[in-house]
């Protein structure tokens, strides 16, 4: 049912998911405003946009010039619209003045308040809490109308199921609805009233899905989302004062992205490139040298941004698998390139030594278990055999076994890569590795490996006791999706099957 809907965000990245989303809500706004529905005219509304989009780029341009910083179009493009959903529209120069400081502010924010080149607060929610104190302009959230609801749904639950945070989502809706209704207890409201009013007079959903879900400002891993998004949802719902500080959906979320970056990753890097080398057909190992030392598990990801001109539709940003091991002095990124290849990979294939790639955002918790005696089975399709190769290495090079069983499909001989890392393991660690072609064509002469599909009656006659193993899947999503169908159906629980997903894809 959901295979169209995911067929269809794959195609773009996570950031342009939430761009095209948010240009979609705007131009749903001016329709409105046109038809007479919404309560800002389309002069208010155009001109309001104008401003806040000259704001940031201009803002934007010069913090990146001063401080010598890499910037990302996407990314002020969607600080700038979601300004735009939370301020006044312009009615007067006041509201000019306040639209030109939000801009400004929001990019300061991203450059100012960074400790080791990650920034740590939302930009827009920054910008909102700091002009409020300030007495310059109270953010509206006009985009929590009942008029929007219904869009702001659609399109919120496109972006979180795009980047697969419904955890988070779900963890801050519950505790936002359950304070919000207490406290609306205690003022003696009904409480289908009380429900009601959270979620058509109030930013709930738009803040949850398009807010709350900023990668920049997430914790690493799904634990720490949660228990992010139930803090944030407590503060949103509470009513306090303090002051001339008061609850706000901005200060719930800033306190939110204080409490992330403590338990977070504190790590943003500039990766000068070493060398390249062939791995497979078409497929590339590019190695990295590290201004700093990076601490990870094998099997996490990290955003890559490439700064390059004319970057096509995918942008210049990426996350992609560690492929090297903690154990190594560089970093390792295996990445896959065909003919009609991104600009992104496209300027990857042209790196020269010392050029630089940044490398910020890791998270995952595609990790092997601590508990060294459970047993695992790794299915890897093509290039998502990478983070397999981190957690072999890892195993090789601190000489520790486990019960592990690698199924690792390709259409043909030449596509396998880092067979040398596995074949070493298999005869040091006793790693069972089963390689699965599936272009019956092509099958080299003297193959000892597979032909065909894994499947069932494949995975039962090599994994004996697969019922008591757990599963790690890696590879296009619409294969990850297929063998976690078969090793449901096939009865294994589904506590003990764990894919990876890589939101930017």
């Amino acid at each position: 049912m959901l295979k169209p809907i995911d067929d269809f965000l794959n195609k773009y990245t996570m950031y342009k998911v939430v761009l095209y989303g948010l240009l979609v809500l705007v131009a749903i706004s001016f329709l409105l405003s046109f038809a007479g529905i919404l309560f800002y005219n389309p002069v208010q509304l155009s001109t309001s946009l104008l401003i806040i989009f000259l704001s940031c780029f201009l803002s934007n341009f010069v913090f990146s010039k001063l401080l010598h910083a890499p910037t990302n179009v996407e990314s002020y493009l969607i600080t700038a619209l979601i300004l735009f959903f939370i301020f006044l529209p312009v009615g007067n120069m006041l509201d000019v003045t306040t639209l030109i400081a939000a801009g400004v502010i929001a990019m300061g924010t991203k450059y100012i308040f960074a400790i080791k080149n990650k920034h740590i607060f939302n930009p827009a929610a920054a910008s909102a809490l700091i002009l409020g104190l300030l007495g310059s302009g109270n953010a509206l959230w006009w985009v929590g109308s009942d008029i929007l609801l219904p869009f702001v749904v659609i399109i919120g639950l496109l972006i979180v199921r795009k980047i697969r945070r419904f955890r988070l989502f779900f963890a801050f809706l519950i505790a936002a609805l359950a304070t919000t209704t207490l406290f609306g207890l205690i003022n003696e409201n009904p409480i289908q009233q009380i429900i009601t009013e959270a979620f058509t007079s109030g930013p709930l959903i738009f803040f949850a899905t398009v807010m709350l879900t900023e990668p920049l400002t997430t914790p690493p891993t799904k634990k720490l989302q949660m228990l992010y998004g139930g803090l944030v949802g407590i503060l949103f719902g509470s009513q306090f004062a303090f002051g001339p500080v008061y609850s706000t959906p901005e200060l719930a979320l800033i306190i939110g992205n204080i409490y992330s970056y403590i338990v977070s990753p504190k790590t943003k890097m500039f990766l000068s490139f070493k060398e390249h080398n062939k791995i497979a057909e078409n497929t590339y190992e590019y190695v990295f040298r590290s201004n700093q030392t990076l601490h990870y598990k094998p099997g996490q990801y990290l955003e890559w941004t490439l700064p390059h001109k004319r970057a096509d539709m995918r942008g210049n940003r990426r996350y992609f698998t560690i492929a090297s091991s903690p154990t190594e002095k560089h970093l390792r990124l295996g990445v896959k390139i065909g003919e009609n290849g991104s600009s992104f990979k496209k300027k990857l294939t042209n790196y020269q030594s010392g050029d630089v790639i940044v490398g910020s955002q890791l998270t995952g918790d595609f990790t092997m278990p601590d508990d060294a005696s459970e047993k695992l089975v790794f299915i890897a399709g093509g290039i998502g055999v990478t983070p397999f190769r981190s957690m072999i290495k890892y195993l090789l090079d601190k000489g520790e076994k486990r019960s592990i069983i690698l199924f690792y499909a390709n259409k043909t001989a030449d596509e396998i890569a880092y067979k040398d890392i596995f074949d070493r393991a298999q005869q040091e660690l006793g790693l069972k590795s089963i390689y699965v072609l599936s272009d019956k064509e092509h099958i080299p002469s003297g193959w000892l490996g597979k032909v065909g599909r894994i499947d069932e009656t494949m995975i039962t006659q090599e994994v004996p006791d697969f019922k008591e193993r757990t599963y790690y899947l890696s590879g296009p999503n619409a294969m990850v999706d297929s063998y976690k169908h078969l090793l449901l159906k096939m009865g294994v629980s589904k506590t003990n099957i764990v894919t990876d997903y890589f939101p930017g894809f």
